[in-house]
């Protein structure tokens, strides 16, 4: 008789996490040494229905407990999810999570671990932040520094691997996306959600992204497009004009004649569509200036076209990215922006990245007209990527 092991997760929802959590499952289905059941559960304000929308993935449905009940304590217990909502259900317990994107953990969340037999992080940038963060521990009575709370539990890297014979190399021939209303051959793609933050605050830096954009390119008359595949937080027509408010209020910031064109690409695209995205011939490289993250896919799932990418020189992207082989925008730590918030998860006493605007400039310019010499490298990493960072 095998030993039931539940995973808690939101397998069924169009998120990071989903994803992640999806792989997960799969794998450990794969090994058929559990009885695997799942408990399926929400993220955020992120639709649920990505298992039924991708055919694929649709026999997960099967393993899902009805009505979300368990009926004993199981043998395993995993939770797919931010620690602070960890809880000891199983006989052996572990948590995995993409950890956190800044320089420190709230308390909630090292409590959440230390609740847990193991915990499995993404990068090893997730692993250093929850292993060196540290609060001082009071008396109540007396209101003296008593000890430190920290993570006291195993703390392992399970790096989020790529689907290879999804995200490969295309022929032109084996591409039909439609991308014919861009009239530029030279794009540069950004993929990521456009999250809450004052202008250069958002995690993923996609308002810097676009208006640096603007000014690296404005009034020249040999121009790059920008591709922007974002959301805030769903596929709504009401999301989608958010977005580009959001757009035209960057560009109006900025004093120029003419501007290079920015496009939305905004929607939900499946994994073969997104590969196709990659490959396109008019999308020449992703650009990202993340100001952390915990793995960061799209970047890994990016490389394996064999294209160059230009992104920030810090956090969760460092394990998979070679440097010398991909362009690292260089800069610094700062303490997190009070609009950037989010309670128990982005603490405002953390710090996060800032890149370097001449660098930015920069290397938007040398990657438009030195294409070749960072395509060549791009090779080189696709290789890599290929070699060390896949599902299997």
């Amino acid at each position: 008789m095998k030993n039931t092991f539940v995973i808690s997760c939101p397998l069924d929802t169009y998120s990071g996490y989903g994803a992640r959590a999806r792989d997960v499952v799969k794998a450990i289905i794969e090994l058929d040494k559990y009885d695997v059941k799942i408990l399926s559960q929400r993220w955020g304000s992120l639709p649920f229905g990505f298992l039924e929308d991708h055919k694929e993935w649709t026999y997960l449905k099967d393993y899902i407990l009805p009505n979300s009940q368990m009926t004993q304590q199981p043998d395993i217990w995993m939770q797919i999810t931010v620690p602070n909502e960890f809880q000891p259900i199983g006989k052996y317990n572990i948590g995995c999570t993409a950890a956190i994107e800044t320089t420190a953990c709230d308390v909630s969340w090292i409590e959440g671990c230390n609740k847990m037999d193991l915990n499995l992080v993404s990068s090893e940038h997730g692993k250093t932040v929850l292993t060196t963060t540290a609060y001082n521990k009071m008396d109540d009575n007396t209101k003296q520094i008593v000890g430190q709370i920290k993570v006291g539990k195993p703390v392992e890297v399970l790096f989020e691997g790529a689907d290879i014979e999804k995200y490969k190399p295309l022929s032109s021939k084996e591409i039909n996306l439609d991308l014919s209303y861009i009239k530029e051959n030279f794009c540069y793609l950004f993929v990521g959600h456009w999250m809450k933050g004052d202008f250069g605050e958002d995690r993923k830096n996609v308002a810097l992204l676009v208006k640096s954009f603007y000014e690296t390119f404005k009034n020249k008359k040999k121009v790059p497009a920008l591709i922007l595949k974002t959301s805030q937080a769903g596929s709504s027509y009401l999301d989608r004009r958010e977005i580009m408010l959001k757009i035209n209020e960057l560009k109006n910031s900025v004093n120029a004649n003419h501007f290079p064109p920015v496009y939305l690409l905004h929607g939900d695209l499946s994994d073969q569509e997104m590969n196709q995205l990659y490959n396109h011939p008019k999308v020449k490289a992703m650009v990202c200036l993340t100001k952390g993250e915990g793995f960061g896919r799209p970047l890994l799932e990016f490389s394996l076209s064999n294209k160059p990418i230009v992104t920030t020189n810090w956090s969760g992207h460092l394990d998979f990215l070679n440097k010398e082989f991909t362009t690292l925008i260089n800069g610094e730590i700062k303490q997190i922006h009070p609009s950037a918030v989010v309670k128990n998860m982005l603490i405002p006493e953390s710090g996060w990245f800032s890149p370097n605007h001449n660098e930015i400039h920069y290397y938007y310019i040398d990657v438009f007209e030195k294409y070749k010499k960072y395509q060549e490298l791009a090779k080189r990493q696709g290789y890599q990527s290929r070699t060390n960072f896949t599902y299997n």
